[in-house]
C-alpha cells in the first residue's frame, strides 16, 4: 500500500534557482504537484534579493563548464522572458579596465577566454574609447562587452512564482523551515516549523544551506559551505553620474572573485563593491553579525583553514577595506580617481554561499549531486541568477530521468 503523499516534489528553498526549477518542472510536467519551501516570510530574500542584479555575458567561466554554457542560455532566456513578462530590465553593457601594465596579461587572458566561449559582441578598447565611454573612469587597456544588463532578480523570482501557482495543483509556502527530511523508500517526511509534508521526491535549493538541508537527506556533500559577506557603498545623487554603466577591474584568475566594481542598477542608484570577507554568519549582512553553529560550522573545517592560509594576504586586505571607509575609497579610485570620501555612502550587503572542497579549494562550476528520491544544487554561485532558468532546465532534465516523471 503506497503512502499519501501532499505533493509529487517539494523543492527547498524559495531564490530563484529553486524557483526557477520549479517553473520549469511544473511547465514540462503538468500534471504533477509541486511545493516550493521557503523559511523566511517572503521569496528570494538572501543570495537573490542581495544580487548585484547584474545580468552577466559568460565571459568569465571556463569553456565547456556548466556555468559557462548555463549562463550563455540563461542570459538569452532571462531576457526574453523579462520582455514577455514586462520585467524592466537593460541592456547597457559593461567595461573591464586595465589600470596597470601588469593587468594586462590578465587582461588578454579574459578576452580569450570570451572568445573562446563565443561572447557575441566583446571588443578590445584603448584608453580614448574608455574615456568615451566612461568619462570618469582612468584605464590604459580594456574590453567592452556588450551583452552585458542589469535587472532586479526579485522581480523575476516573483513572477516565477506567479507562474508555479498559475498551474492550481502547485504551492508556494513561505515561512515554513525545514527541520527534518525523514526519508523512507517511496517517499519523504519533510518536517517543518509549521508541519509535517510528505512529498515523493525532495529537490534542494536552499542556497547558504544547501549542505545542511543535503546532510539531512543523508547525503554526504563532500564540501562545505563557507560564508563570504559583500559590503557595497553606493555613491550619492550627485556622484552617481560619474558611472554610466558597469565598470569592472581586471580579475585576478587565483582569486574566485571578481573584485570591487561600479554597478548602475536598475532603479538609476550606483553601488560599488563588494569586497569579499570570511562571515561569521551565514545569512549576515552586519559587519558584526554572528552566530555561533555557523562560525563552528566554517571555522572546525580543515579545508577553510586550507583556503585561508592560501589567501591570507588577500583576506587581511578585505577585512580592512571591511572597516576602513578609506581604504575601501582607495580601491575605488583606481578606476575613478575624481571620487572624493562625500561621494561614497554605505550601501547593502551581501552573503555568497561559497562552496568549498576539503583541499581548501573553492568549488568553481556548479555542482548537483543525485541520490534516491532527491536532488540537491550543492553550488550556485554567481552567475547562476542569470542562469537559473537554464539551471532549471538542467534539474528539470535530471528530474525527468532520475524520477521517472512521466506526466
Amino acid at each position: 500500500m503506497k503512502h499519501k503523499v501532499d505533493f509529487d516534489i517539494i523543492v527547498i528553498g524559495g531564490g530563484i534557482v529553486g524557483l526557477a526549477s520549479a517553473y520549469k518542472i511544473a511547465r514540462k510536467h503538468p500534471g504533477i504537484s509541486i511545493a516550493v519551501l521557503e523559511k523566511e516570510q517572503q521569496l528570494a530574500t538572501h543570495q537573490t534579493g542581495h544580487n548585484s542584479g547584474v545580468i552577466h555575458s559568460g565571459l568569465y567561466y571556463k569553456p565547456g563548464s556548466n556555468k559557462a554554457k548555463t549562463c550563455a542560455r540563461g542570459r538569452e532566456e532571462l531576457v526574453a522572458f523579462a520582455k514577455e513578462h514586462r520585467i524592466q530590465y537593460e541592456i547597457c553593457g559593461k567595461i573591464i579596465v586595465a589600470t596597470k601594465e601588469k593587468e594586462l596579461a590578465n587582461l588578454e587572458l579574459v578576452y580569450n577566454n570570451g572568445l573562446e566561449n563565443e561572447i557575441e559582441g566583446i571588443e578590445k578598447i584603448g584608453q580614448d574609447e574608455i574615456k568615451a565611454i566612461e568619462p570618469f573612469c582612468n584605464g590604459i587597456a580594456g574590453i567592452r562587452v556588450s551583452c552585458t544588463g542589469i535587472i532586479d532578480f526579485t522581480e523575476v523570482a516573483k513572477k516565477l512564482a506567479e507562474l508555479i501557482v498559475a498551474k492550481g495543483k502547485n504551492k508556494i509556502l513561505d515561512s515554513h523551515e525545514v527541520v527534518v527530511c525523514d526519508t523512507h523508500d517511496y517517499f519523504t517526511n519533510v518536517v517543518t516549523n509549521q508541519g509535517t509534508l510528505a512529498a515523493r521526491y525532495i529537490i534542494n535549493c536552499a542556497g547558504l544551506q544547501c549542505d545542511r538541508v543535503a546532510k539531512m537527506c543523508g547525503v554526504e556533500a563532500k564540501m562545505r559551505i563557507v560564508p563570504f559577506r559583500g559590503d557595497y557603498y553606493e555613491l550619492t545623487e550627485q556622484a552617481k553620474e560619474k558611472v554610466k554603466s558597469l565598470i569592472y577591474p581586471v580579475p585576478d584568475p587565483k582569486l574566485p572573485f571578481l573584485g570591487v566594481h561600479f554597478t548602475r542598477r536598475i532603479d538609476g542608484s550606483v553601488e560599488c563593491g563588494p569586497n569579499a570577507v570570511f562571515s561569521f554568519k551565514r545569512e549576515g549582512y552586519g559587519k558584526t553579525d554572528f552566530s555561533l553553529r555557523d562560525s563552528w560550522d566554517a571555522l572546525s573545517y580543515r579545508g577553510t583553514w586550507k583556503m585561508f592560509r592560501r589567501h591570507w594576504k588577500y583576506g587581511l586586505g578585505e577585512y580592512a577595506r571591511a572597516f576602513s571607509r578609506k581604504l575601501f575609497l582607495r580601491r575605488l579610485q583606481r578606476l575613478i580617481p575624481s571620487l572624493e570620501a562625500d561621494d561614497i555612502k554605505p550601501g547593502n550587503a551581501g552573503v555568497r554561499a561559497q562552496a568549498v572542497g576539503w583541499d581548501g579549494e573553492p568549488i568553481d562550476d556548479f555542482r548537483i549531486k543525485k541520490r534516491k528520491g532527491s536532488i540537491h544544487v550543492l553550488n550556485a554561485p554567481s552567475p547562476a541568477a542569470t542562469a537559473s532558468l537554464a539551471i532549471g532546465d538542467y534539474v528539470n532534465k535530471i528530474a525527468t530521468e532520475h524520477f521517472k516523471l512521466t506526466d
